[in-house]
């Protein structure tokens, strides 16, 4: 799914002009976005939660050439879902397996 099949997807099931979804989905993505750069956690109830993450400064390899690099300090976005997400994911097995009952 990319950015536009969202908006598409939302403006369909709300009723919304797509224009107006676009500036939904880039109101959200926003918000997620300025919440992190101040090192915010962001959690959304049944979803996820967003945080940032701290990578320490480390050499590294160039894979071309072997030579060695310094690779500087860097903040990343996590995610871990939510138990909710987890769980529709990963719901109960399909009815079409096989039981293992004896015959």
């Amino acid at each position: 799914m990319t950015k536009t099949d969202l908006i598409e997807g939302l403006s369909n099931k709300l009723g919304l002009v797509k224009i107006d979804a676009e500036r939904v989905v880039d109101g959200v993505l926003d918000a997620i976005t300025e919440a992190l750069k101040q090192g915010d956690r962001v959690n959304i109830s049944g979803f996820g939660t967003f945080a940032v993450s701290m990578r320490a400064a480390r050499t590294g390899r160039n894979p071309k050439t072997g030579e060695s690099i310094e690779i500087s300090a860097s903040r990343s976005a996590k995610f871990k879902p939510g138990k909710q997400l987890k769980e529709s994911l990963n719901g109960a097995p399909a009815a079409s397996e096989p039981s293992s009952a004896p015959d």
